[in-house]
């Protein structure tokens, strides 16, 4: 990778990104992490990216993801974790706001979803009229599978529900597996969606029918592997019958359990099974570190110092042989 390009971002951070294309022209929209709101950049020349405009956000609101296609835009809304910058008792916004970005640089705003609970954290949108909302509603521990039908975007409207069996505590339910969550995004991949269910492992759903989406099988990663995020991404390749799922790591110096990156062969759908792993990381020959557990990052640093210190925002090609 070569760095062309760099932003400053306003010193407001950016997290996740959705990349856009209108005409001849590129568009880059990033959420920023520590303050509510959305970054707007136009990157058609990525070695001069243009900071178009920054829409500010609710307050006391994460709005940490974004998924565009078409004229499409879907910007989640959840309430702060603890200790993550949160305002404890104060208020705070949650769901998916709609968007229409006919116009990519005056996004207009359509409607609200919301859950009724703590928001939505990572949700799929691929076109179309329905959007796959991990969300968190009231009476539940752990996010789950909300599917929301926006062919009315300005009103939408949740047409069902799938949870991993003991997770509606509202609803008398107990015994989940420990940090039983769907992560999210839910891939969709015709009338299959793979859910990243951290705890509660790889999940497949039919959902020809949206309004009933089925279970058709699901596979355990917690044990051996570590139980928080135990799968954050369950990924299809798009001409195999292979899903790359992966963990998350949060602890600083890997002071948790081990982590992974691994395939899963989904040929016989009802009974997925890991096939492979990648190999840990190794660093360059001649790093003063014997692995990347011992390596402190710039991330690790921005985390542990003040919200003020500006970071920065880099655009990369990259060739791929």
């Amino acid at each position: 990778m070569k760095a062309v390009g760099y932003h400053d971002l306003l010193g407001k951070p950016g997290f996740k990104l959705a990349l856009h294309k209108k005409g001849e022209r590129w568009y880059l929209y990033s959420p920023a992490l520590w303050e509510p709101g959305l970054h707007i950049l136009e990157v058609t020349d990525p070695t001069r990216p243009r900071h178009v405009r920054f829409i500010q956000g609710p307050a006391n609101t994460w709005t940490l993801q974004v998924q565009i296609a078409g004229t499409r835009m879907i910007t989640s809304l959840e309430r702060i974790a603890p200790g993550w910058g949160d305002q404890p008792g104060a208020p705070f916004d949650e769901g998916f706001v709609t968007w229409d970005i006919a116009d990519p640089e005056n996004p207009e705003r359509l409607g609200q979803f919301k859950t009724g609970g703590s928001g939505t954290h990572r949700n799929y949108y691929d076109g179309g009229r329905y959007v796959y909302a991990t969300g968190l509603p009231e009476g539940y521990e752990g996010h789950i599978l909300q599917i929301v039908d926006i062919d009315d975007p300005t009103r939408p409207v949740e047409v069902s529900r799938w949870w991993r069996k003991g997770q509606w505590k509202a609803g008398g339910e107990s015994g989940a597996p420990h940090a039983t969550q769907l992560h999210g995004g839910a891939h969709v991949r015709g009338d299959r969606a793979y859910l990243p269910y951290g705890g509660g492992g790889f999940v497949i759903l039919d959902i020809a029918d949206k309004k009933k989406p089925r279970l058709v099988g699901d596979l355990a990663f917690s044990p051996p592997f570590q139980s928080f995020i135990a799968v954050h991404t369950a990924l299809p390749l798009s001409k195999r019958e292979l899903v790359v799922c992966n963990s998350e790591a949060i602890a600083e110096n890997c002071n948790e359990p081990l982590g992974y990156a691994g395939i899963v062969d989904i040929k016989d759908e009802s009974k997925p099974r890991l096939c492979s792993l990648f190999p840990l990381p190794r660093p360059p020959e001649g790093a003063s570190y014997r692995n990347f557990c011992e390596k402190v990052g710039a991330l690790v640093r921005i985390i542990s110092i003040s919200g003020s210190t500006r970071t920065s925002f880099c655009t990369t090609r990259i060739s791929v042989s």
